[in-house]
């Protein structure tokens, strides 16, 4: 039984930092483990109070409830903070527990721990991060209200502006794209709002997740980098769509990959939603000139079309694929699908006004009129489409440089 017992002990000191101390706390053993963490030798230890490793932050209350509670010969255990001989900090859960003599008097004390200094660092490291993401948050709230604010103002000065572009042009086509484009207001609007509870709810899972989940550093600051892309594009959102409905606007040179980036952000969650994966090809060098917002309410159109082709389509295996390559003085700009194409017999009447094979509540008819009436007058450019690997490929040529002419 004896030797049974050492084996026990032999087993406790080698996988915990043990020690002891008599009952005025003076240290009478430490093993190894507790020599390792402390950065004493024994002999520095064995003979001094046990106070040599307590941490000038610990309150004096937390060593007088230690001290009441092992004197009633109770077990006492706490997470104890600690400073080693170099100075610095480590913590350990600690259980104390008195040792009687056979007459039922303290004899001495016995301390078990093991080291929880990474757990701790990294829960205090946490409750930073979450006190900085609670700072965006409230950030993020005024920003909301101020932006959310100037859409108010938008939307009661838009009547108005609708009604001056009327006067100006009273041709047929001019007022049906003027229509198209309020309803397209709607719905992004509707969009924009759908489209934020989703990076809410994810911007929820990240604060919960370094919460409640054990991560080291780099998993925390990715999350935490994470959090902070989502807040920013939630702004960008209410950015681009009052940018898009600006009067001033003028022709510029933009970049490709940006802007089909930028239209995408807006349609995240929806994509998400449906299932459909985007395969993007384009080299971010490759440019564009005229209007990007336009351009971007076309690829919307575009990318909304695909959407309502795949809805009687499997969810598995839906692939939207977005390209884009230079032809001289020419940008070629490609969206495809492969959910099923378009019949040839409806084939030349697709960008028709009014023209839709929807459902009367669920389409107006004027997406692809939109986008051609976009491509070919705002962009100086042409549009086509064709059936290609078992999809509808739309394909948009517009000028590369200023200097091109259509």
């Amino acid at each position: 039984m004896g030797q049974k017992l050492e084996q026990y002990k032999r087993a406790v000191e080698q996988s915990n930092i043990v020690s002891k101390t008599d009952i005025n706390g003076i240290i009478t053993f430490v093993n190894d483990e507790f020599c390792k963490i402390s950065g004493y030798s024994k002999e520095e230890l064995i003979g001094k109070n046990h106070n040599i490793v307590r941490h000038p932050d610990v309150p004096k209350a937390n060593f007088e409830l230690l001290w009441k509670t092992i004197l009633n010969k109770e077990t006492f255990k706490t997470t104890a903070k600690n400073m080693a001989k170099d100075g610095s900090t480590f913590y350990v859960n600690t259980t104390i527990t008195p040792i009687l003599d056979k007459n039922g008097d303290i004899e001495e004390f016995i301390a078990i721990r093991y080291d929880v200094t990474d757990s701790v660092m990294l829960t205090e490291a946490l409750k930073k991060k979450e006190r900085e993401l609670s700072l965006l948050n409230s950030t993020l709230e005024n920003r909301v209200k101020e932006q959310t604010s100037k859409l108010r103002e938008l939307n009661q000065n838009l009547e108005k502006r609708v009604a001056e572009e009327t006067e100006k042009n009273r041709e047929k086509d001019r007022l049906m794209f003027q229509q198209a484009r309020l309803a397209a207001m709607g719905e992004t609007i509707s969009n924009i709002a759908h489209q934020w509870r989703q990076p809410l709810s994810e911007l929820g899972i990240i604060i919960f997740t370094m919460k409640k989940r054990s991560m080291n550093e780099k998993e925390m600051q990715k999350q935490y980098e994470h959090a902070k892309k989502v807040i920013a594009k939630m702004s960008k959102t209410i950015e681009d769509f009052r940018n898009f409905f600006n009067p001033d606007k003028e022709k510029s040179s933009f970049f490709i990959k940006d802007m089909i980036e930028d239209t995408l952000s807006i349609l995240k969650g929806s994509l998400k939603r449906t299932a459909i994966n985007i395969e993007i090809d384009i080299d971010e060098h490759i440019t564009a000139y005229g209007y990007k917002n336009e351009l971007s309410q076309a690829i919307l159109n575009l990318i909304s079309n695909a959407k309502d082709a795949f809805s009687d389509k499997p969810l598995d295996g839906r692939v939207l694929k977005i390209s884009s390559v230079r032809e001289g003085n020419f940008t070629i700009l490609s969206v495809a699908d492969n959910a099923g194409g378009i019949e040839s017999t409806i084939a030349d009447k697709i960008f028709e006004p009014y023209f839709t094979t929807k459902h009367a509540n669920l389409g107006t008819g004027l997406g692809l009129y939109i986008v051609k009436t976009i491509i070919e007058e705002s962009m100086d450019g042409r549009v086509c489409v064709k059936n290609e690997n078992g999809g509808a490929k739309f394909i948009i040529k517009i000028p590369a440089v200023k200097e091109t002419n259509t």
